[in-house]
Order: structure tokens, then sequence, then C-alpha cells
């Protein structure tokens, strides 16, 4: 059976303390499913334990997530200690994103170093291990690669057994381990170019994510029907001309044709009812059901999650 649709936004900041309530309480009332935040270092964005927590403390139903943690900025038994803390304060709503992290210039500003894409992928394999046996209730002693721990018990527990886990990206090796070890496989359809102001399409189009798609099936074995398959949207547009929105989009999103465009799994354009109607033909053709916009396409995606209610 299909999975039923749920539905995020990502939302990066406010100016103050009620501001920032009121957007958390107004995806709420839009039917959102998710409020979540990502890591990134840059002006103008939250750091993403502190404001969800506010996020959480503002609403009642809306689930609060990280979309994702970079894993080289903190020890996996801090961050499960905050998890374990949100989760345990927002009566157990929080959802933990990770990823490997892809921007140089990130570390470089800290002072640390950037290692290849290998190397940061085992160290993200180890973190989870690290947290989800942390959140197992064990206390821990172990001597990795990359992290050390002696007899080291989580507090406070965190009320979700066991935390929701999506891992992200749009490589192989993380997409293999997402397959492997997380609930929800996060798709982002494209290759930051650093310093992260632009991206390569690679994969953007519905053939391409049917390759990254394929992937997954594989590593997941038996694992991929328990899957939630999540695609984070580059943009969400209201629009009575579909094909002219996405002629408007070739200057950002270069090497595409219309008709590729309009078929992304990334990119949602056109009424609502043809926006409703490609969702439910993406759950139907490719499994995903899971569908976070950024907060420019709140309004847009809100009528479409009207429509697909109960879906």
């Amino acid at each position: 059976m299909d999975r039923p649709f749920r539905f995020g936004v990502s939302i990066w900041s406010a100016g103050s303390r009620d501001e920032w309530a009121l957007k958390a309480r107004q995806a709420e009332a839009l039917g959102y499913d998710v409020l979540s935040v990502p890591d990134h270092l840059a002006q103008g964005m939250f750091p993403p334990f502190v404001a969800l927590s506010a996020a959480a403390a503002a609403t009642a139903r809306l689930r609060v997530g990280t979309l994702v943690l970079n894993n080289d900025l903190r020890h996996p038994a801090l961050v499960a200690r905050d998890v374990a803390c949100l989760d345990l304060l927002s009566g157990g709503r929080f959802e933990l994103g990770l990823g490997a992290g892809h921007m140089e210039s990130e570390l470089a500003s800290l002072g640390m170093p950037f290692d290849p894409a290998p190397r940061r992928i085992a160290r993200l394999e180890e973190a989870l291990e690290v947290m989800q046996r942390l959140f197992a209730g064990e206390a821990l002693t172990c001597s990795g690669e990359h992290y050390t721990l002696r007899e080291h018990a989580l507090f406070p527990r965190a009320l979700q057994q066991p935390i929701p886990l999506l891992v992200g990206g749009n490589g192989r090796a993380v997409l293999e381990l997402a397959a492997r070890k997380a609930a929800i496989v996060g798709f982002t359809g494209f290759f930051p170019n650093e310093p992260g102001r632009s991206v390569s399409p690679v994969d953007f189009t519905a053939a391409g994510f049917a390759r990254r798609l394929a992937i997954v099936r594989a590593a997941a074995g038996e694992r991929f029907d328990r899957l939630e398959l999540h695609a984070l949207l580059q943009a969400v547009i209201a629009s009575d001309d579909a094909r002219g929105a996405a002629r408007a989009l070739q200057a950002k999103i270069p090497g595409l044709s219309v008709d590729e465009l309009l078929s992304s799994p990334f990119l949602l354009l056109g009424t609502r009812e043809q926006m409703a109607q490609a969702l439910i033909e993406r759950r139907e053709r490719f499994g995903l059901s899971y569908f976070t916009t950024f907060e420019p396409g709140m309004a847009a995606l809100a009528q479409v999650i009207e429509l697909l209610h109960d879906r």
C-alpha cells in the first residue's frame, strides 16, 4: 500500500521570538507535519537545536527536525544528548536528519579540516552506530576509528524508541548508508558546488532520480519496503502556466529541458490540481511520500496539502 503523504517546511530563521513562534504555528495550521531547520554556519540561519526547541514549545502537533545536521560539526554523543532532551521536552515530536556535510568553507571558518568524502561518510556511519546504541540505553564503551567512549550513558532518555532517523544526500555512498541504517532516505537530487551558492543538477531529472533510487533499493534489500522516501523540493511555484514557470527556472538550473524540469521529483510547478496530481504520480512511480519545501514555497504547497488530505 502507498504510504500516506507527509509534508515538511524548512525554515531558516526569524527576526524575533514572536516571529519564530508565529512561523511555527502557521506551519502547523497549514497542515504541515514537520518543521525542519538546516545546519549551516551562514549568516541568516538559526542554530538548529535551540530553534527547534522554541518551535516545539510554540506548537502542539507539529513535529520538528534537522534537515540535516552536519555530522562533522559535533560529537555524536553530544548530538544524542540534545536529541533525547528535545524529544522528551517536545513530547516525542523530534526527527533526526543527518548528513556528511559538503561545504569545505564552513569547516575552514572554524579551522577544521575538510576530509575527503569517503572518510566523512565513514565517520557518519560510525556516529550513527554510537547514537543508536546510546538511544537504546546502552552504557557505551567503544573505541572506533573516529570516536572513543568510556562507560558513557545517555541522559535523559528519548520518548520515542527509536528516534526517527533520516540520512540525506545524493552520492552513492551516503544513499547506501541511508538504505542500510535509516528509517527515512532523503534525496536532494544535486551535488552542491563549493561554496554552496550553485548546484550541479546531476540526477535532478526523473531519470536521474530513478538511478539514485535503484542504488537505495539494491543496498536496502528486504528493508526497502519499510523505508520512507523523502525529496527536498527546490522550488514550489503556483502558476496557471507550468511550462512558463519551468522556462523561468532554466536560468537557475541550466542544462535541463522544460519537460525535464516539469517531471523532476525536486520541483513542483503549476496549478494546485496539477501539483497534487504530480505528487500522486511520484508516489506511484517512485514511492516518494514525504516532501519538504523551503519557506518561500510554504503557502503554495499548503494549497496542495489541502487537496491531498488523508490520501
